[in-house]
C-alpha cells in the first residue's frame, strides 16, 4: 500500500513538473515576443514617415531641451525679447525634418531670443484674440513658424518648411547683424564712424615668401 502511494505521488510530481515546464516555456515565449515587439516599434518610426515615436526635437534634432519651452510667450514679450513660435506635432514627417533647423537656429540665437515650440494639438479650437497667447498666431497647419521682434511685430509667418538661411536672415535683421555674405560670425554692424561693435578680423598669417623676405 505504501509502495502504491509512493508511485502515485511520483506520477503526480512528474505531471506537475511537465505542466510547470510548459508554463515556463510559454512564459518565456511571451516575454521574448513582447520584448521583440516593443523593441521593434521605435525602429519603425523614421524621419520620413508620419508615425509617432516621441519627442522629435530629442530624436531628430538632438535637442530635447526645446520642449517644453522654458518661458511662455507672455514672459518673452514682458522681457522684450524676440520670439520664434514653432507650431508642430510629433507625428508629422515635415515637423520631424524641420526640427533640426530650429535646433541649429537656437544654437546661434538661443541666448538672445526665445524659442517656443508649441504642440498644435494642445491649442484650443476656437480663435484666440489675445496676442500674448500662442494660439492667436496659429493657422491650423504644421509646421508653422512665426517670428516676433522685440516690439511685438510679426516679421515672419510661414507654413511648411522654411530654410535655415531664410530664418537666419530674419534673425540678422532683428539683431542688426551683418549679412551672411559679409560675415559668418554674429557680428554687429558699425553704429557710426566712432563707435564700432564689430569683432576684429583675425590677422592672416604671413606667407612663407613674405617671411623669407623679412628675414633677409
Amino acid at each position: 500500500m505504501w509502495v502504491r502511494g509512493l508511485a502515485l505521488g511520483s506520477a503526480i510530481a512528474r505531471w506537475w513538473g511537465r505542466q510547470g515546464l510548459a508554463r515556463a516555456i510559454a512564459l518565456l515565449l511571451s516575454l521574448t515576443i513582447g520584448s521583440w515587439v516593443l523593441g521593434a516599434l521605435p525602429a519603425q518610426a523614421t524621419l520620413n514617415d508620419d508615425n509617432f515615436d516621441g519627442n522629435i526635437f530629442a530624436l531628430y534634432a538632438g535637442n530635447g531641451s526645446l520642449v517644453p519651452p522654458r518661458v511662455t510667450l507672455a514672459q518673452s514679450r514682458e522681457r522684450q525679447r524676440p520670439t520664434l513660435l514653432v507650431f508642430f506635432v510629433d507625428d508629422s514627417r515635415d515637423c520631424k525634418r524641420f526640427s533640426s533647423t530650429i535646433s541649429q537656429l537656437q544654437a546661434f540665437y538661443g541666448k538672445a531670443a526665445d524659442f517656443l515650440p508649441i504642440v498644435a494639438d494642445s491649442l484650443p479650437l476656437e480663435p484666440v484674440a489675445d496676442p500674448l497667447q500662442p494660439a492667436h498666431y496659429y493657422r491650423g497647419v504644421v509646421p508653422q513658424t512665426v517670428l516676433i521682434d522685440q516690439s511685438g511685430k510679426v516679421l515672419l509667418d510661414r507654413a511648411g518648411q522654411v530654410s535655415f538661411e531664410e530664418l537666419d536672415d530674419r534673425f540678422r535683421a532683428v539683431f542688426n547683424l551683418l549679412p551672411r555674405s559679409e560675415s559668418v560670425e554674429l557680428r554687429r554692424r558699425e553704429v557710426n564712424e566712432v563707435n564700432v561693435e564689430l569683432v576684429p578680423e583675425p590677422a592672416k598669417p604671413a606667407s612663407k615668401a613674405q617671411s623669407t623676405n623679412r628675414d633677409r
